[in-house]
């Protein structure tokens, strides 16, 4: 029997040990999701929306208990692990409030007596999940398609299983019936026949763009529904007339939050060079005001990365872009899996820092001559998450927005996923959304109905 240990990467003690699935105890799953969908896909919404209203009392009342299990298992701050529990609650609520209008039939006016597209769930959706935000991601994609009436079979990233198990314990003290929701630890090989059997209709993944390739060829081989939300290495665009006081927490957030540890995050700064030196000053002095300790005391601003050898290999990028030329500013520490903040200048393409995604708490900080330059260099990536652009001149802003092909452009303000707008990326960066109606309607049959006068 093939069991995992779950360890805490800021003092390496390990935690739980928890018990691979069988391939019986797979099939069993796969049985109970596609029994559980034939009746829950008949519940009315407005049932199915008041069971997200439970869930999101349940995530408030236990929210210490979650952040403190996602403490422990990958190192968040507890503050920020805290709020993501929170913004865990403001989704089911987002849904619950307005799941049923979204998928109310929608009336399209034809020479029929009646014509319109009828929104059905498709069945159980197998979802990929990752350690970053253990909660958060799960959850943005669970309650709208629970809410669609799917079912969900979620494999957790192997270094937080407890973290998996707590989410289909929180499921089923909502109220959620059996089958509806299950957690599985399961290895490469058994993905690849729970993606081919005929129960599972779709395939969600949040992660690396490595593994978004595997899963999305395995789905593609089966024609299974798939949306990949993958890795990032976002641009934080400087112009010449940012105010960089109002805005420098923001920017610094942007990138050291969840220890910078997010696809999202802010990892090149291309600042103008007339004021690049203010920008060096100011962002130096905020990045070395952050704490660093036990993600379990509540000040602590930056944790520990989730495994050592993520740290390692964190610093081998670093390593590689300094010797093409990028200068350490500030940092460049590890001890185990802490990684200290660290700012490096002089990037420029074809370094790591500029062309990798660094997933840690790093910020690559790039000079450019004229505005121009600056969305040429934002661009330039492989990737298309999302970018942002700091200035007063909203105007001009605007004009530049379909220059950069992301999936998000947000103006003063650090690039997050919000309930009620659309989430996901371009190339490199995956395809499919989540959230808003647009993630609701991801895992639904858009049935047109036709009915002669």
């Amino acid at each position: 029997m093939e069991y995992i240990e779950s360890v805490n990467p800021y003092d390496g003690e390990p935690l739980e040990k928890y018990r691979m699935f069988s391939d019986g105890d797979i099939r069993t799953v796969l049985e109970k999701a596609d029994l559980t969908f034939k009746s829950w896909k008949n519940e009315p919404v407005e049932y199915r929306s008041g069971l997200l209203k439970k869930l999101a009392k349940a995530l408030l009342k236990n929210k210490k208990k979650y952040a403190q299990l996602m403490s422990k298992e990958m190192g968040k701050p507890l503050s920020q692990g805290v709020a993501e529990i929170e913004k865990c609650a403001w989704a089911c609520d987002f849904y619950a409030k307005n799941a049923a209008e979204f998928l109310a039939d929608d009336l399209i006016d034809t020479e029929a007596k009646e014509s319109f597209i009828s929104y059905d769930p498709i069945g159980c959706v197998l979802a990929i999940m990752p350690w970053n935000f253990p909660f958060w991601q799960v959850i943005r994609f669970a309650a709208p398609t629970l809410a669609a009436g799917n079912t969900v079979i979620l494999k957790h990233a192997s270094n937080v299983p407890g973290c998996g198990l707590a989410l289909q314990e929180l499921f089923k003290l909502a109220g959620y019936p059996e089958g509806s929701f299950q957690f599985i630890l399961a290895d490469h090989k058994q993905l690849e026949s729970i993606i081919g059997n005929p129960v599972v209709q779709g395939v969600t993944l949040t992660g690396s763009e490595k593994a978004g390739r595997a899963i999305a060829a395995q789905a593609g081989k089966h024609l299974k529904k798939s949306v990949m939300e993958l890795g990032g290495n976002n641009a934080c665009i400087v112009w010449e007339d940012a105010k960089l006081d109002s805005y420098m927490d923001t920017m610094v957030m942007a990138r050291m939050q969840n220890t910078g540890q997010s696809c999202i995050a802010a990892k090149r700064f291309i600042v103008l060079e007339e004021i690049y030196d203010e920008f060096l000053m100011k962002f130096l002095n905020k990045v070395q005001t952050l704490k660093f300790g036990d993600p379990l005391d509540k000040q602590t601003d930056i944790g520990v990365m989730a495994r050592e050898d993520l740290a390692k290999t964190l610093a081998q990028q670093v390593k590689e872009s300094v010797d093409k030329g990028a200068k350490v500013l500030y940092g460049n520490n590890r001890r185990g899996a802490y990684y200290e903040p660290t700012v490096l200048t002089g990037v420029v393409p074809g370094m790591p820092a500029f062309d990798e995604e660094l997933f840690g708490p790093v910020a690559a900080i790039v000079k450019a001559k004229d505005r121009e330059e600056s969305i040429a260099l934002a661009a330039n990536s492989k990737f298309g998450l999302g970018s942002m652009l700091f200035t007063e001149d909203i105007r001009s802003a605007r004009k530049i927005i379909g220059d950069i092909p992301d999936g998000a452009f947000f103006i003063n303000e650090m690039v997050k996923s919000d309930p009620r707008l659309p989430f996901g990326g371009t190339k490199a960066s995956g395809y499919g959304r989540e959230l808003s109606m647009e993630g609701v309607l991801e895992f639904v049959n858009k049935k047109t109905v036709y009915i002669k006068k």
